[in-house]
This record gives C-alpha cells, sequence and structure tokens, in this order.
C-alpha cells in the first residue's frame, strides 16, 4: 500500500501512528495515512505561530506573497493530473470531475495572488485637526482550516488562498476519509518556497486531532466546511480560544422550474446539479420544486436521462457516476430512501443498491408530492438522491423552496424577468443561480445562513475575513498635551 505523511513545519514525517484509507470502487484498503495526535497538533500550531511572527513572513511584503501564490498556482496547475488521480482514487470521484476541477483551483489561487497587494486600510477624517487617523488591516492570525473529502483542494484553496494574501499561516486538517489528494498537495506547496511553517497539513481523527485543533490557544480562526453537527462541536471548542468562525455547512437547494421554463435546458442543469460529483455536493440541488402543469412531462424527461447514465470505475473517462466516498454513506441513503418510500414517497428511477463490490448507489429520483414531510425532502443525503415536489402558484414555489433549516443554494428556471426578481428577493439562499446552476468564480463569494453556516468564502471578502483592523491616531500637533487636572 503506498504511504503517505504529514507535513509540519516544512519537514515531512509519517512514522507515527497511520490508519488505513478505503478505496470507494473496491472497498477495500489501498493506502496508508499519518494519524495526528494531540503533540502532532501541537507541534503544527507551534509551527504556524513561529511562521507568523518571523520576519521571513511577516517582514515580507505583499507583493512577495503574491508571487509565491503565483507560482502556487501554477504548481497546483503541473500537477493537476497527479492530484485527480488521487483524488479519484481515495473518493471515487470521477477522474472527468476531478480533472476539470482540479485544473481551475489554480485560478483560485492567481486570483489570490493578484489580491495579496490590495488588501488595504483607509485614512478616516476625524473631526480633531491635530490627529491624523489611519485604518491598517493585519492577519487575524495563525488559521485552523478544516476540509471535508469531497472538492478537498477547491475548499482547501478558498481558504489558503485568502489566508495567505492576507498574510496568516495555517494548520489544514484534512478529512479522516479520503485525505491522500491534500498530503500530496503539501509536497506540491513545499516546492513553492514559502518559509517553514506558513502551510501544516495534518489529518486525523476527533478528541486526538480535530477537538484539540479548534480549541487550541493559539489558534485564531477556524474555517471549516462541513456538517452542522461536527460545527457545532467547532463553536463550542471555539469557546476556550475565543476564536472566530467561518462555517460553510451542508444544504438541501431547491431546484425551482416554472412552466416557462427552457425545459431542455432545466432538465439538463438539474441532472448536473443533483448526479455530477454522484450527489456528494453541498450545493447539489437535491429539491426539485416544478410546477404542477409541467411536472409529469418533467419527470419523464430527467427519468429517461437518469437512467442513462453510465455508472462505473472512477478512473475511466467514460463513467459519469462513480462510488460514493464511504461504505456509511451508501448506508445512510439506502435507509433514508426506505424510511421515505414507507411515508408516502415514490420511487420515480433508481432506489436499489447493486450487488458486488465498491460502494455504488444508482441515480434515484423519488416522487414526494404526497409525502412533504420525508427524510428524502428534509435530511441531506450527500447521494445522487432527487426529492420531488410539486407546486401551483408563484407563492406556493417559494413557501416549498424556503421550508427548510438549510440556507446555502437555489436555482431557479423561468423566462419572466419580473418573476425571477421576486423569487431571487423571497428565497433564503446564500446563492440564487437562474437559468443555471453549479457555476463558479474564484471572484464571487459563496456561503449560506441558517444551518448551512455563517461566512463567505471566494472573492475579496473572503480575504478581508482573514484581517483584523487596527486604528492608528497620530497627533500631529507640536503643542504640549494640557495637564488634563488643570481647568481652563
Amino acid at each position: 500500500m503506498q504511504k503517505f505523511q504529514q507535513y509540519i513545519g516544512g519537514e515531512f514525517s509519517g512514522g507515527g501512528a497511520q490508519f488505513e484509507s478505503i478505496d470507494p470502487a473496491t472497498g477495500r484498503p489501498w493506502a496508508l495515512m499519518p494519524e495526528a495526535r494531540v503533540d502532532d497538533v501541537n507541534r503544527a500550531v507551534e509551527a504556524a505561530e513561529h511562521a507568523l511572527f518571523s520576519p521571513e513572513w511577516s517582514g515580507m511584503a505583499a507583493s512577495q506573497r503574491g508571487r509565491l501564490l503565483y507560482r502556487l498556482a501554477e504548481l497546483v496547475a503541473e500537477n493537476a493530473g497527479r492530484l485527480a488521480e488521487l483524488e479519484t482514487r481515495d473518493t471515487g470521484k470521477i477522474i472527468r470531475e476531478t480533472s476539470a476541477q482540479i485544473a481551475y483551483v489554480a485560478e483560485y489561487y492567481r486570483y489570490y495572488a493578484g489580491l495579496a497587494d490590495k488588501i488595504e486600510g483607509a485614512h478616516l477624517p476625524v473631526d480633531k485637526p491635530d490627529m491624523e487617523v489611519w485604518l491598517r488591516r493585519e492577519p487575524i492570525g495563525v488559521v485552523a482550516a478544516i476540509v471535508p473529502w469531497n472538492s478537498q483542494l477547491f475548499l482547501s484553496a478558498v481558504k489558503i488562498g485568502p489566508a495567505l494574501a492576507a498574510g496568516c499561516t495555517v494548520v489544514l486538517k484534512a478529512s479522516e476519509d479520503a485525505p491522500a489528494p491534500m498530503l500530496e498537495f503539501a509536497r506540491i506547496f513545499d516546492q513553492a518556497g514559502f518559509p517553514k511553517g506558513v502551510l501544516n497539513v495534518i489529518t486525523g481523527f476527533g478528541d486526538q486531532c480535530g477537538s484539540v485543533l479548534t480549541s487550541h490557544p493559539k489558534v485564531n480562526h477556524v474555517a471549516f466546511t462541513g456538517g452542522p453537527s461536527t460545527a457545532r462541536h467547532i463553536v463550542r471548542n471555539s469557546a476556550e480560544n475565543l476564536a472566530s468562525t467561518s462555517l460553510e455547512l451542508g444544504g438541501k437547494s431547491p431546484f425551482i422550474v416554472f412552466e416557462d421554463a427552457d425545459l431542455e435546458s432545466a432538465v439538463n442543469a438539474q441532472i448536473a446539479g443533483i448526479f455530477a460529483a454522484t450527489g456528494q455536493s453541498c450545493v447539489a440541488g437535491s429539491r426539485l420544486v416544478v410546477q404542477n402543469s409541467i411536472k409529469e412531462e418533467f419527470l419523464a424527461r430527467l427519468k429517461e436521462k437518469a437512467e442513462k447514465i453510465v455508472i462505473g470505475a472512477p478512473d475511466d473517462m467514460a463513467t459519469e457516476i462513480g462510488p460514493l466516498c464511504t461504505q456509511r454513506q451508501r448506508d445512510h441513503a439506502a435507509e433514508l430512501i426506505a424510511a421515505s418510500v414507507r411515508q408516502g414517497a415514490r420511487i420515480v428511477a433508481g432506489g436499489v443498491v447493486s450487488e458486488g463490490e465498491g460502494f455504488y448507489f444508482p441515480p434515484t429520483i423519488l416522487d414526494c408530492s404526497d409525502a412533504p414531510e420525508t427524510p428524502a425532502v428534509t435530511c441531506e443525503f450527500f447521494a445522487p438522491i432527487l426529492s420531488v415536489l410539486g407546486f401551483d402558484t408563484e407563492a406556493e414555489a417559494l413557501e416549498i423552496a424556503n421550508n427548510t433549516e438549510f440556507g446555502l443554494a437555489s436555482g431557479l428556471f423561468t423566462r419572466d424577468l419580473a418573476r425571477a426578481h421576486r423569487m431571487i428577493r423571497g428565497i433564503r439562499a446564500g446563492i440564487v443561480w437562474v437559468n443555471t446552476y453549479r457555476a463558479v468564480s474564484p471572484i464571487v463569494p459563496f456561503g449560506g445562513h441558517g444551518l448551512s453556516g455563517h461566512g463567505r468564502e471566494g472573492g475579496l471578502q473572503a480575504a478581508l475575513d482573514y484581517t483584523r483592523v487596527k486604528s492608528v491616531w497620530l497627533r500631529t500637533s507640536d503643542e504640549p498635551i494640557p495637564d488634563p487636572f488643570i481647568m481652563r
């Protein structure tokens, strides 16, 4: 089996505790991963804090930080093939998707490279003529970045990129599920020329790793992507160090289709929105909310396309859906489908787990019009499972769309511009895609509210969130400061 190492203080090590990583396509171990324990976490945080205050990093010009990030972007692009192969092997995501996504990840590092010397302060025209006052933006400090296994190179780029552009240092905890791509990324980062300790990459479990990291007294900010239950633990842990947090959590995103929509575009976007990445995406359009006048036609088109999707080995360029990442995901999805069917949901397509090795799950469509409170409608599956609800009026569509504890993404298909604007105002989500879905750009921030978290990643705002504002007062008068105890 391949063996991977953690990256702490500019050095690689893997001689301590280890655990097996499972190949989702076979269900068998394929690699050994380093299991970070308390001492490893402490070393990583200490290395990050030392780098934060070292003259090699803290004294570096912002433009030089930008040049290092440009170099990192080049290295990511050059090594995209290797990273894609590892991500496919370790997560089960299909190679055609990992290849395209990782190639685009380099653009995020390029964006933040260009932003590094544009994080500006401000001059304040205060009401005191003998004072000059300005604001400085300084790095927030040591950042604990915690990413899940799905889209991990992208989800780490939107944390590492702005944090380093702002002058922070980072301890990145990769998921204990499928961490190989992030541990390989550490090797690429090491070649970029950053000072030692600016980025540290570890992976491990619960109390011995994650809890220690998020409650560490020298961690100043926690940037987390994952589920609400883990986020609650992180928020509790952050009470120990009073670290600020940004949380990008789950979703149960509505995909709303009106009768005047371009149905071909809407069907294709819905297929991509729920079945891309085998449904393992926080922005998956997992709730189809479709006008009843076109519901049956729309479902027939979806069913036809869903049943033609090619399921196969993730490293085969012909494959369109690979396995789920873990056995527990597949079991969880099967349990929720069974519960939903018992409560009145109707299987339109898929729903039956195939025999054989690997954690495969078929594209599944559930008509939940007669069971709107089933798990298929309310729970995040993280699997290629679509729940369907019908509506008659615009007001009803909006009510259904907002009937969720999540609020990350949404999709809207209509040719009526006035209706689109009304729906945009009414939908409670951090992203509204109109007549498209899953479009992303380094320039555009994303995030949610409710159980989808708080804070934003991507864009200028993300870089500003990794800074503190320092107010500076400078007295310009040569006159002595008056004695405060002499009345005049």
